[in-house]
């Protein structure tokens, strides 16, 4: 319904008007993202967990509801005459026409906006993970490229610069410009993340600004930030402020750092501690080569000694044999029978042994072999 194009006379349905005063509401930037402060009254839960109640003051009061989602993250007793503030958006039930609260959010009175907005996204970017520290990386032990996101003007670069090139010069600093103050750090240290990112060989990226009051560093409890540093390829560590000061980057960030220098010292090994490792392990892999070298030539030397024990044995083993055999074969020879008196008869025409006297008839010759030697004998 476009009630600039209608006149007066135009009769709406309630439904119509109804769906325009939403869309009235939906689209006020104010409305939508609201704190409202009063006292509970009229309180209810309903079996889903949704909680029902109305915030009134001395000149009126609103209802509101708090689904149960978010009723889930509220952090304090809500009762019937608790002060509170509420944050939510403006809308309309239409089906009865109620203007209420959407709840989102509920502190007790006196803890201050702001502190109630940080405590606000807090909890939202908890509920989505974004504190989780199981997603939270480890930095690399030595890297090549450090992208840094801060101003180029402060002493915070500086710093950085001597830090690292005291520590580890064989790294590379790559400067991410931006302003860290106000709202142009709202884009430009989203913007210097991203570039970091696209830069081939990055390997950590440090986001770095300077202590100062807790208005200068408010930058970085704004959720623009908080997601850059959540959706960085990049391991991310964070130095925002002196160790006291604690952002809602620091707890995205995969590692806070307490100050800038602390930041550079974490992010990179001293090339002395390397050094000194370095010539530990050199000595000692010296002294384990000696002592392998040793092992092998004791282990040669009992390998030697076993050899030639099996061996011996072997040998010892093989002659008793051969000399059994030969005692054997002594025993089973005909020289042996010879050596007893007898003699072997052979015919000397056709070399046959003679067994019988009926063999060789008068006028045969024989040949007797002897024990040492042979006779020629004719028979008469």
């Amino acid at each position: 319904m476009n009630a600039s194009s209608q006149t007066s006379m135009f009769l709406y349905s309630v439904g119509q008007l109804l769906s325009y005063l939403r869309e009235l509401l939906e689209s006020d930037v104010l409305l939508s993202d609201v704190w409202v402060g009063g006292q509970i009254v009229n309180l209810t839960r309903s079996h889903a967990g949704h909680i029902y109640f109305t915030l009134k003051d001395d000149t009126g009061g609103m209802r509101c509801v708090l689904f149960a989602r978010q009723a889930a993250m509220v952090r304090m007793a809500m009762e019937n005459g608790t002060q509170v503030m509420v944050h939510g958006r403006v809308a309309i039930y239409e089906p009865r026409g109620d203007l209420q609260l959407i709840a989102d959010f509920v502190r007790p009175e006196g803890v201050g906006v702001e502190q109630a907005r940080f405590e606000q996204l807090v909890a939202k970017l908890e509920a989505e993970g974004l504190f989780d520290p199981a997603r939270k990386r480890a930095l690399p032990a030595f890297p090549e490229r450090i992208g840094v996101v801060t101003s180029p003007r402060g002493a915070v670069w500086h710093d950085i610069c001597r830090v690292i090139e005291r520590r580890w010069p064989l790294a590379e600093l790559v400067l991410a410009e931006t302003t860290v103050q106000g709202d142009a750090a709202l884009v430009g240290v989203p913007e210097a993340i991203a570039r970091l990112n696209a830069t081939p060989g990055i390997d950590v990226i440090i986001v770095a600004r300077g202590g100062g009051a807790a208005e200068e560093l408010a930058v970085f409890n704004d959720e623009t930030i908080a997601r850059a540093i959540f959706g960085s390829v990049v391991p991310v560590i964070s130095a925002i402020g002196h160790e006291t000061d604690t952002t809602i980057a620091d707890m995205v960030a995969d590692l806070r750092a307490p100050t800038p220098s602390a930041a550079a010292e974490l992010v990179v090994p001293d090339r002395r501690d390397v050094l000194a490792w370095a010539e530990r392990a050199a000595l000692a892999m010296s002294a384990n080569v000696a002592a392998l070298a040793g092992q092998r030539s004791a282990a040669v030397q009992l390998l030697e000694q076993e050899i030639g024990r099996e061996l011996a044995t072997r040998v010892a083993d093989a002659t008793a044999r051969l000399d059994a055999r030969a005692t054997q074969m002594a025993t089973l020879s005909p020289l042996a029978t010879l050596a007893r008196g007898y003699a072997v008869v052979r015919r000397v025409d056709n070399g046959r042994v003679v067994t019988s006297t009926s063999e060789a008839t008068a006028g045969t010759a024989l040949d007797l072999r002897l024990v040492d030697g042979s006779l020629r004998a004719d028979v008469v």
